[in-house]
This record gives C-alpha cells, sequence and structure tokens, in this order.
C-alpha cells in the first residue's frame, strides 16, 4: 500500500511540475499541464516528512524516469552541500512531527496552493524557463 496522496502533496506537486513547465527534468519530455505522465519525483521518500514539502527535494520526472531510478538521479543532480542539508531536513524530527501534525492538510497546503497561483500569474506575464517557489517550512 502506498502513502496516501495529501491536499497539500497535490498542490506541492503541482508546483514542482509548474517550476520546469510540465517538462522531465531528467529526458526533457514536455507535457500538458495537468498530464498524469508527468510525477513529483523524490530524492528522501515521501515518508520523510521532516523533507517531503521541501522543493530542493523533489523534481518533475516522467513515469519513465521515475520508475527507472526513482529518486537517485536527481540527487545526483544536487550538490554536497544541497545533498547535507536535505539529509539534515530529514533526520530533524521537530520539523517531520510539526509537518506530520498537520497531514498535509490546512496550512500547507493553502501555501502551496498560493504559490501555484503565483507560478501560474508569472507564466501568464510571460515569465518561461524555471521559476522557483517558497517552502512552507
Amino acid at each position: 500500500m502506498g502513502i496516501k496522496i495529501t491536499p497539500a502533496d497535490s498542490a506541492f506537486a503541482k508546483c514542482v511540475k509548474e517550476r520546469v513547465e510540465w517538462k522531465c527534468e531528467r529526458c526533457g519530455t514536455q507535457y500538458e499541464e495537468g498530464h498524469r505522465g508527468l510525477h513529483c519525483s523524490h530524492g528522501h521518500s515521501r515518508g520523510k516528512w521532516g523533507t517531503r514539502f521541501t522543493g530542493l527535494n523533489a523534481q518533475a520526472a516522467c513515469y519513465g524516469c521515475h520508475m527507472q531510478e526513482g529518486g537517485n538521479w536527481m540527487q545526483r543532480s544536487l550538490t554536497e552541500d544541497q545533498r547535507q542539508l536535505l539529509q539534515e531536513m530529514a533526520e530533524d524530527t521537530f520539523r517531520g512531527k510539526e509537518a506530520r501534525r498537520t497531514k498535509g492538510k490546512g496550512d500547507i497546503a493553502k501555501h502551496y496552493r498560493e504559490q501555484l497561483d503565483a507560478l501560474r500569474a508569472l507564466r501568464e506575464c510571460g515569465a518561461t524557463g524555471r521559476l522557483e517557489f517558497e517552502d512552507y517550512f
């Protein structure tokens, strides 16, 4: 049985995909907005609440790339300092408890819905390429 997808997971995943204009960050395949073939791939699994909603820990990946390597290819694209930071976040019990306490609802979901709206507004104004969004924590 997989990990339940919460409202915050859904909004966060849309931010990750919108950040790169709905394109696989590994092979470059382009998808239409909302296409289910593009996934939000996590370097540290979603079961680690300390990094579950961290942009640095997620990349957009097509089904094939996600199934082929999971988050392993993403980890290789990070600097040593970024990998160390994510490891510390993943092991931070307070951070994990605070995220888990919400059960992926409420304020976290609202935050990422607002971030998605902001990314879309930038796109409507002509912004192209990779855009960044703010993490909740």
